[in-house]
């Protein structure tokens, strides 16, 4: 048997994995992910799923402020004024993995997984969902102190819910 990421997250989440790419592959779209706080875990989820490699096209891990502006163009005035974990940024850093990509919908994710530094909010993860045809979606998540893994894994099933809806509306009446 295969090693994979599964064993270490719940099914849900994998399996909500497993579902959003049955959908990508059926609506025929392609999916990128700009990723600070889970550190690659989305994109390694998404490439986890045997036989859906047509319908992720990459991943950007993107944890200092230097990469965020360097691999997706966000703004440094910016990273500034808003802070890097901000609805702003990840807008910025969504349509940033557009840009650098052949996706049609870019998911963003920037946020504490853990303590971080004094005033910082524990837990405080802000997600935005673009595409390529449409808006940007965004979500604000307080998980809390809960722990840097367990915020990670939180994230991952807001990540992979928002990819999912931004299919759904992607896909035209009849598809629906």
């Amino acid at each position: 048997m295969t090693e994979t990421l599964a064993p270490a997250l719940p099914d849900a989440v994998e399996q909500a994995a497993a579902d959003l790419l049955e959908s990508a592959c059926a609506a025929d779209v392609t999916l990128a992910t700009a990723e600070s706080c889970t550190g690659g875990m989305l994109a390694a989820l998404l490439t986890d799923v045997e036989g859906s490699s047509h319908a992720f096209d990459r991943g950007f891990v993107v944890y200092s402020e230097a990469a965020k502006c360097e691999l997706l163009g966000v703004d440094r005035a910016m990273l500034d004024d808003c802070g890097a974990v901000s609805r702003d940024v990840a807008e910025a850093m969504a349509r940033g993995a557009l840009r650098g990509s052949d996706a049609d919908i870019a998911l963003a994710v920037t946020g504490f997984a853990g303590e971080g530094a004094p005033g910082d909010e524990a837990g405080l993860v802000h997600f935005a969902c673009a595409r390529r045809d449409g808006p940007v979606a965004t979500a604000e998540c307080h998980y809390g102190n809960i722990g840097r893994g367990a915020v990670r894994i939180a994230a991952l099933g807001e990540a992979l819910r928002m990819m999912r809806t931004a299919i759904d509306q992607s896909a035209s009446p009849d598809d629906i």
